[in-house]
């Protein structure tokens, strides 16, 4: 998540136009806490239920806990970019989700 932060200006437009959501099944306070510290410039939302993991099935299925998946979402709300999983510590990784934010930004809602 640091790397979102660190890029956030270069990688998201330095929020004009993009809205960028971190969902944790982590609980909101704990998850709040840390937001904070770490001052990050993003949203964050909790979902401690794991409702979102089920509905866009993002689950390691052997395993109890959500993969780190990416979804690029154009204006008119439908996804157009996918990183399952998102490779976070991949530089290639952050050159492909700015090119991907480009792409959804340039489109017409």
């Amino acid at each position: 998540m640091e790397a979102y932060r660190d890029q956030y200006a270069k990688l998201f437009n330095d929020g004009k136009g993009v809205a960028v959501i971190g969902i944790s099944t982590d609980d909101d306070t704990v998850q709040y806490n840390w937001a904070r510290d770490a001052h990050f410039p993003i949203f964050f939302a909790s979902d401690p239920s794991g409702s979102v993991v089920k509905l866009y099935d993002v689950k390691y299925p052997a395993l109890n806990y959500a993969k780190r998946v990416l979804f690029v979402i154009d204006p008119s709300g439908k996804i157009t970019h996918v990183m399952d999983p998102f490779k976070e510590l991949v530089d290639d990784s952050y050159t492909e989700l700015a090119a991907a934010v480009k792409a959804a930004g340039e489109k017409k809602p």
